[in-house]
């Protein structure tokens, strides 16, 4: 069975995690209304056709008609991006309370068992809304109750009916019943929304660490590059005086050493200025443009002349051509990804590449030994590697958190048949040339 890791990236513009919270518990609290309307349907139903108590049926109708309707008003507002507010869940509670209200008042008012479903409003508002919110609610409910105890409509029992503490005792019972399974159906579903907020919360926070390492990093890498700077120029220069001496340009071998040593310096320049244009950014503004193909091909080539492989492949499938940015960082990690395969197996290297709608997806190969499982959980993160190397481990590191800052994705898994693919999608939105209007 395949090793399977993924590092996702969270949306590039994440709705704050307290306005889907809110919105989740709206949702959750429509769901609740249903479960109420059916359990008042079916408990009116009982009262009315087996204990043979007369309601007043077609004023109830009208209230849980009105009840039915403001649930689908809260489905419709539900389909509009604005937050929902503090005050929009009071607002929803308290007009559940006085629902309740109403068809306790049409059947017995504060004398009707059924009372107890305040309490159901009051921990719904405990759970849900701020502190001053949550004891505007018990207010709500208390002041609910005592206009009961003063106007209600009390019940018609039939003369041959059953005994009232009786049917008291049984009201309670059922009103106990409903209590009980609708506070664990909400709070179970709300303790797991909780949950799900945390895990995101968790994990923006680990993200925040990563990148506040990345900027750290950043700013060394920026530092070195202005220290070796002059150390360059001066060894540069060096060469260039060596190369025109007459003793040391008579020797072949001398000079062909020399020779190689200044195209050696000039790469290391080359690196120095490229981490100076680049430094702390995740694209460098200088990134020209290029076709899709040409960008890919060109820099596989270049990495293949420079570390000359034993077996290296290119397969392209891409279809279309689109014009992308040039994106330096993007290179960077797509060659720390061939630098890694080179040295799992420098005899076994393939890059695909291909188009999957409007998400670019390309994967490197390699027959080495593949990920351990501990390399696989912590992908993603700082100075976890498979070479023992001190210090080592940061080239994965770096590519999930440019990828991530484009808004794809990693994935790293072991071959059946031997060796590791990593594969990064981006998405080409990403990559697009940006028009000045």
């Amino acid at each position: 069975m395949d090793h399977t890791a993924e590092h996702l990236a969270p949306s590039r513009e994440p709705a704050p995690l307290t306005v889907a919270t809110t919105r989740t518990n709206l949702l959750l609290l429509v769901q609740l209304r249903w479960i109420a309307v059916a359990g008042q349907l079916a408990t009116i139903a009982v009262v009315e056709l087996v204990m043979r108590v007369r309601l007043p049926l077609s004023a109830m109708g009208l209230v849980l008609a009105i009840f039915v309707a403001g649930n689908v008003v809260s489905l419709v507002r539900l389909r509009f991006p604005t937050p929902v507010t503090n005050q929009e869940l009071l607002v929803t509670l308290t007009f559940d309370a006085l629902i309740l209200t109403a068809l306790l008042y049409l059947s017995g008012g504060a004398t009707n068992p059924f009372t107890s479903l305040y309490l159901l409003q009051v921990i719904l508002g405990a759970v849900l809304l701020e502190a001053w919110a949550t004891w505007a609610m018990v207010a709500v409910a208390v002041l609910c109750f005592l206009g009961l105890t003063l106007v209600y409509r009390p019940l018609q029992l039939p003369a041959d009916g059953p005994d009232l503490f009786k049917l008291y005792i049984l009201g309670a019972l059922l009103g106990f019943a409903l209590d009980a399974v609708l506070l664990v159906f909400f709070i179970s579903r709300i303790n797991n929304n909780l949950r799900l907020r945390d895990q995101r919360l968790a994990a923006l926070r680990e993200q925040a660490a990563e990148e506040d390492h990345i900027v750290r990093m950043g700013l060394l890498a920026s530092g070195a590059a202005h220290e070796l700077g002059t150390p360059l120029a001066t060894l540069d220069v060096i060469l260039g005086d060596w190369r025109h001496m007459p003793k040391l340009a008579e020797d072949a071998e001398l000079a062909q050493e020399i020779e190689e040593m200044r195209l050696e310096v000039a790469r290391c320049k080359a690196i120095v200025t490229g981490v100076l244009l680049s430094a702390g950014e995740a694209r460098a503004e200088e990134a020209g443009a290029a076709s899709l193909k040409t960008y890919l091909n060109d820099l596989f080539e270049e990495w293949k002349t420079r570390r000359a492989p034993l077996v290296a492949t290119y397969e392209e499938s891409l279809g279309s051509d689109p014009k992308i940015v040039a994106d330096s960082a993007l290179k960077q990690a797509l060659t720390n990804l061939l630098d890694n395969a080179v040295e799992a197996s420098p005899s076994a290297i393939r890059m695909r590449s291909r188009l999957e709608g409007d998400v670019l997806t390309v994967a490197i190969e390699d027959a080495g030994p593949g990920f351990t499982p501990g390399t696989l959980a912590d992908l993603g993160k700082p100075y976890n590697s498979t070479k023992g190397r001190r210090g080592g481990g940061l080239g994965l590191f770096l590519v999930v958190n440019v990828v991530r800052k484009l808004g794809g994705r990693v994935e790293a898994r072991n071959r059946r048949l031997g060796g590791a693919e990593v594969k990064i999608s981006i998405p080409l939105g990403a990559l697009a040339i940006e028009v000045a209007s």
